[in-house]
């Protein structure tokens, strides 16, 4: 068996028991799996947050680092190393969820794509991928496969034989695709503080470059894919922005806390003391001059 979808068997007796939750809704079940996916890499997730946060808040010091080494390349990576290690950042965990990802990709590409046979359309094929006895294989023999106007078997590109009316719907949700996977690469990026420096305003420059390409390229591997694994796309998209949101506002509720207690650990400020005579032995001096 292909490695690469060695999942969708598992992931198609998965859908067919979510698809008795809510009967006769094939998008519906498209849902459930993508949260149940996306809640069971929530670990890595966080932890590709965190490592791309902190990537970005040592990027001060990993420029003055090239800057100092920038004659001796084994010395500077020696030291950009020796920085990970103390600031706790792995390079390569921003990727790690990406790359586990793909299996997945794969392995519902075969799920989604699953339906009757051209030469006998009471057969699915292939047959071992959703359960033959389950209600979700007697809804794609039946063709009820409708959600929001679409044909989840069916790809935005061949909607549209049937008209751009038609397709409009397929091209809404590829453009949610689009949409949610662009503001989900800038709600990283607008995070940083602004520099004034050449070399910090390129690295921005880069970094939005990228957060524009990597959605349009999505969006365009959609074109050809089944509507049931776009609206996979959109759903997690969707649910990673939450994920980030709420992420990075305990991390900012950590940091506030701990700012806090550092502020009310300090020691109040000591009243400045007078050089001199005070007033009031200035007065008595007068006093006593004037009896």
């Amino acid at each position: 068996m292909n490695p690469f979808t060695i999942l969708a068997p598992p992931l198609g007796q998965l859908l067919a028991l979510l698809f008795n939750v809510w009967p006769n809704n094939y998008g519906v079940a498209i849902v459930l799996l993508t949260l149940i996916v996306m809640l069971l890499l929530f670990p890595l997730t966080l932890k590709q947050t965190r490592s791309m946060k902190a990537m970005q808040e040592i990027q001060p010091d990993i420029k003055k680092l090239q800057k100092e080494y920038k004659d001796d390349r084994e010395e500077m990576n020696k030291q950009m190393m020796a920085l990970y290690q103390e600031r706790g950042v792995n390079p390569a965990a921003g990727c790690l969820p990406l790359i586990i990802q793909m299996p997945i990709w794969f392995a519902l590409f075969q799920v989604l794509r699953v339906g009757p046979s051209a030469s006998d359309p009471t057969v699915l094929d292939p047959s071992d991928i959703i359960p033959a006895d389950s209600k979700l294989a007697e809804a794609l023999i039946e063709g009820n496969t409708k959600f929001l106007g679409m044909d989840m078997l069916l790809s935005p590109s061949s909607a549209t034989d049937a008209g751009w009316v038609e397709a409009i719907p397929y091209l809404v949700l590829v453009l949610v695709v689009v949409a949610t996977g662009f503001y989900q690469s800038i709600q990283m990026t607008r995070r940083r503080k602004s520099d004034d420096s050449q070399q910090e305003n390129k690295q921005a420059q880069q970094m939005q470059t990228v957060a524009k390409i990597m959605p349009l390229f999505l969006g365009v591997i959609s074109w050809g894919f089944p509507a049931g694994l776009v609206l996979y796309f959109a759903v997690s998209n969707l649910f990673r922005i939450g994920q980030q949101a709420v992420i990075f506002r305990m991390d900012d509720d950590d940091t506030g806390f701990e700012g806090k207690n550092a502020k009310e650990s300090e020691p109040p400020p000591e009243t400045p003391k007078r050089s001199g005579p005070s007033p009031h032995a200035s007065k008595k001096r007068n006093r006593r001059r004037r009896k």
